[in-house]
């Protein structure tokens, strides 16, 4: 069965574009303003085989070979009515397999997992990741639109990804590869999150001066400020993006926070217990008094284990309530354990100095 005109019409509609593009160079800007649209019909092909279920196993091979156009064999054929309604799919090897005086009826699939062209690319990453296919049919209301071949599941999930990175750096995506894209444009998608940032660790100089006195009572606190904010936001920076991986292959979700929760605070405490030997060391190096030593092995597991708590909670409660976990990117975690990490800091240093005082 071929494409009639109409089909072709369909198709075109849900893509919102035109089949008939006059060179590659349109197609390519085509391709590009689709993608941003970050949709499932962004994607999709209408390069694919269909069948009709009273077609004999025999003229269906036959066609398969005259239809095939490069050497990419496809996964399923698509069996649709006059109307490009979709009654089911065929796998092409159960079609190789199968006698030829049997109907494509006989073999054919009825139930098989669908996406509609609406669909976002994001929703539809997750899907795909959890159920392992490699070609889908892309469906409105009952009819076939289109399909998405292993190629287009692979620059699908490219993208995905490439998105999650920019996010996970603090950076809007970019709308065309990175050699192409001029210094201006570079300023406008960053400057916007550092600014954010910026604002948002604007308050750890609020905490430095609320502990002021502190400070000037032991200057030798200051020393370590930088190896204990690093510490924990390094530690977070770790665990949110083993989680926001684990949360897009649909391994974890909000269902999971206590389990989630239970094995990274007991990994934090093993890691905490390294950390506060490593920085008591490395304060007794530095020839400060005990005391001090004593702070800094202390505020070294406290915020390591801390840290561990707000990164696997943060990420999973903005994506029950629809927030992309990757834009939780580790810029952001890592800068409100800054300010939570003095707090922590100079809480412990009151509540040591007092004891020997």
């Amino acid at each position: 069965m071929k494409f009639t005109p109409q089909h072709k019409m369909d198709a075109a509609l849900m893509a919102g574009a035109s089949l008939n593009t006059p060179n590659n160079h349109s197609i390519q800007e085509q391709h590009h303003r689709l993608k941003d649209d970050a949709t499932v019909s962004a994607y999709m092909s209408q390069n694919y085989i269909s069948v009709s279920v009273a077609d004999s196993v025999e003229h269906v091979k036959a066609q398969l070979v005259n239809d095939l156009k490069d050497e990419l064999i496809p996964t399923y054929l698509y069996v649709v009515d006059k109307d490009n309604y979709l009654n089911g799919i065929l796998p092409v090897k159960s079609l190789l397999l199968a006698d030829n005086e049997l109907f494509v009826s006989d073999i054919m699939r009825q139930t098989f997992f669908s996406v509609s062209p609406e669909q976002s690319r994001h929703d539809v990453y997750q899907l795909i990741s959890q159920s392992g296919l490699d070609s889908v049919p892309v469906m409105h209301f009952g009819k076939l639109v289109g399909v998405l071949r292993p190629q287009d599941i692979a620059d699908l999930i490219e993208d995905e990804n490439t998105l999650d990175a920019q996010m996970q750096g603090a950076t809007s995506p970019l709308e065309q590869p990175y050699l192409e894209t001029s210094p201006v444009t570079l300023w406008r998608k960053r400057v916007v999150w550092l600014l954010m940032l910026f604002i948002a660790e604007a308050y750890t100089s609020t905490v430095l001066h609320a502990f002021e006195d502190r400070l000037e009572a032991a200057i030798s606190l200051a020393f370590f400020i930088p190896l204990l904010i690093g510490t924990g936001g390094n530690s977070g920076t770790q665990i949110t993006s083993t989680l926001v991986r684990a949360m897009a292959l649909g391994e974890v979700s909000l269902r999971n926070v206590w389990s989630v929760l239970r094995k990274e605070i007991t990994t934090s405490i093993m890691v905490a217990l390294t950390m506060g030997i490593a920085g008591f060391i490395r304060a007794w190096t530095l020839g400060v008094g005990m005391e001090v030593m004593i702070v800094v092995g202390l505020t070294l597991i406290s915020i390591t284990v801390w840290s561990a708590i707000v990164s696997s909670i943060i990420p999973m409660v903005l994506k029950r309530i629809g927030v992309d976990p990757a834009v939780v990117s580790a810029p952001f975690i890592a800068t409100f354990i800054d300010g939570t990490g003095l707090i922590i800091y100079f809480e412990i240093a009151s509540h040591t100095m007092s004891v020997f005082a």
